[in-house]
């Protein structure tokens, strides 16, 4: 939900949000039955996007998907605030030498956003896709960022999670999850113990700045019918040597630093 000082522009990127969310395109009655607007205050706000090129109007289909001018604006800040330009060739040769899935991920508002991702020779259908967000609490990647949050950081993202129970190994209280939190901290590294999706396990490094910021995680991903939490706990060192080279590569980089909801 936008948060009530951002105003119009807010609003309109809780639409544009909207619109994406479907992963295709998406009719004015499909938003409208999920929008909290009035039907001409929601309509106004699809009618300017759409002028200004944020919005596509398929007029034969009468829906609504993400329009050029956004999708210029996701590759430049692909190019310019993501890990993904300066990890291509580390992810590339981590991959080629664990034979296994690899993901690169960011933290957005205490979610994941997938960033990147390369697959195995023998490829494992699971939920995660380069530009899909996830959640944070019951993946690798999102519980390895969390951990390295500044406490009061931590609190509000930890607020944020909906502890849903995918499975019956999810997270489902701040209580539990902070557990592992401490154990993560302690280590290094996390798993996803099938928490997110049955069979699916990871073990997952943050991307940690000389501060002990997290730039990003990666992950690398199988199932329990191929291997076990001690198989991906092996591949540690070689996990870490890829994170930090993808680190100190981004030294010179000025990422921005998530701003703390309101």
């Amino acid at each position: 939900m936008t948060a009530s000082g951002d105003g119009t522009v807010g609003k309109a990127l809780e639409v544009l949000d909207q619109v994406a969310s479907h992963g295709r395109p998406v009719r004015f009655s499909e938003l409208l039955s999920g929008s909290r607007f009035p039907k001409a205050t929601l309509y106004r706000f699809v009618q300017t996007l759409t002028n200004q090129g944020m919005l596509a109007f398929d007029p034969d289909r009468g829906t609504y998907a993400p329009g050029m001018r956004l999708l210029r604006l996701a590759h430049a800040a692909w190019q310019t605030a993501s890990l993904a330009p300066i990890a291509t060739s580390y992810l590339d040769s981590l991959s080629m030498d664990v034979g296994a899935t690899v993901h690169l991920a960011q933290l957005d508002n205490a979610q994941v956003i997938y960033i990147d991702k390369r697959n195995a020779d023998d490829p494992v259908q699971m939920y995660s896709q380069s530009g899909k967000v996830g959640p944070a609490y019951c993946t690798g990647v999102g519980k390895v960022m969390i951990a390295y949050l500044p406490e009061v950081d931590l609190g509000d993202a930890l607020n944020q999670q909906s502890f849903h129970r995918f499975t019956a190994t999810t997270h489902t209280s701040a209580a539990s999850l902070r557990t592992e939190l401490a154990d993560i901290r302690a280590n290094g590294y996390g798993f996803d113990r099938e928490e997110h999706e049955p069979g699916i396990i990871c073990i997952a490094l943050p991307i940690l700045t000389e501060t002990n910021r997290a730039l990003g995680a990666i992950s690398v991903t199988s199932t329990t019918t191929r291997t076990n939490l001690a198989g991906l706990e092996s591949l540690v060192p070689r996990i870490r040597t890829t994170a930090e080279a993808i680190a100190e590569d981004a030294s010179s980089w000025y990422f921005p630093i998530p701003v703390r909801s309101s």
